[in-house]
Formats: structure tokens, sequence, C-alpha cells
């Protein structure tokens, strides 16, 4: 299902990246006990957090602030996270699948996208880009990828960047039944931090499908 390129081991030493595969999945559009945990995390987030320079600070995120900074970008977890902590923002309701990726992307501060299995065409493949790749994001926008991000590609094209996110066409629906979640790692992100997360994303997953399955759970690195 899954393969990393030579590029990208030699781009980026001391990466990790995770892939959680899950089948007999739901996807409503509300949970209510999915809505518990969001309430339960955003009163967590705001008890530890008081401080936006702590928070700036923390491991994680200067990871991906240092990342980021190369493509003259900024972290948007950490502007998602600011506004929870202390702009008093709930964690907004999309779709189940969506918030149980973004609710784990929020405690662990840790870049993941979320796809629709049944419309990836394997195999999947993390690669490094040229810059001449051209996807549709999420959005429906035609979006020309930055030479050096780190990108993920199934058999029809990119399906997600670091900086610019997930595509369009393996985007999360109500009716998706398997999913894929891929959690990005830049340099000087751990393998035990990363396959914390994967648990965690798979842990509120079971909140709103008791019975779905784990059919690939691995962290890839470039050590």
């Amino acid at each position: 299902m899954f393969s990393v390129s030579e590029h990208w081991k030699k781009a980026y030493r001391g990466a990790h990246v995770g892939v959680l595969a899950m089948g007999e999945v739901l996807n409503p559009k509300t949970h209510s006990g999915l809505d518990e945990k969001k309430a339960e995390l955003g009163s967590d987030l705001r008890t530890v957090f008081k401080d936006k320079n702590e928070l700036r600070s923390l491991q994680p995120i200067t990871a991906y602030k240092d990342y980021y900074k190369q493509f003259k970008k900024s972290y948007h977890v950490l502007a998602q996270l600011e506004s929870v902590i202390f702009k008093g923002k709930s964690i907004p309701s999309v779709s189940a699948l969506v918030e149980a990726m973004f609710m784990a992307e929020l405690r662990n501060m840790l870049l993941t996208a979320g796809h629709d299995l049944d419309a990836v065409k394997e195999p999947i493949t993390l690669g490094v880009a040229s810059g001449d790749e051209i996807y549709t994001r999420i959005g429906g926008d035609e979006q020309q990828l930055k030479a050096g991000d780190m990108i993920m590609s199934d058999a029809e094209g990119v399906i997600s960047s670091i900086i610019y996110g997930p595509d369009r066409r393996t985007q999360i629906t109500p009716s998706t039944t398997k999913v894929l979640f891929t959690a990005y790692g830049v340099p000087g992100i751990g393998e035990v931090a990363m396959r914390q997360h994967l648990e965690g994303i798979a842990e509120n997953v079971r909140i709103i499908a008791p019975d779905a399955s784990v059919t690939l759970m691995e962290v890839y690195g470039a050590d």
C-alpha cells in the first residue's frame, strides 16, 4: 500500500511519517460522544497553556515552524491551537471522521491529512515535490506545488502536501467506510510521538465506530 522514496529519505533525515488505515468506519455529521471529547480537549488545552510564547516554543511547534519558514509560510495548526486556547473558540463541527483526526492533531500538534481509502489508487508514495506538480486542493482550487515540499501521491497523482494540504479527489465524505490518515512528521518529530498520535486517532475513530478495524498502522522514518 505504501512506499517511501529514496529522495525523501535523503532530503529529510530525522523525519517520521505515520500512516493509519481503518475499515468499517462511520462518518456521521455529528456524534455526541465525540462532542463530549471535543469539549474536554478544549478545556484541557486551556488549562495547560496560559501563555502564547510557551505554546510557540514547544518542540513539535518549533519543528514545523522551521519547516514552513523555508516556504515563507506559517504553521496553520499553531493558529488553530491559539484560536481554541486563547480566543475561546470551539473545535468546529465538520464531520465525525474529520473531527476525530483534528482532535488528535490539536492534542499532539502533528500535521495530519485524511482520505477516503476507497478513492485512493494504490500504491501510495511518500516523496518530495519537484515544483512542477499540480493538483486540486480540497477546496477545489488548482495548486502548483512548491519544490522541496513533502508530498504523497497515489497512482493518479498527488493526494496531499505539507504546505497545501489534502486533495479533493480522495476527500473524506459522508459515505466513507474506509479511511486513511497520514501524518507528516518533519525533522525533529520522533517515532514514538508519531505512533502515539496514530493510536490517538484510532481511539477517537472508535468513539464513532466501535467495530472499526485497523488495517495498517505504521511509522516510516528517514534516520
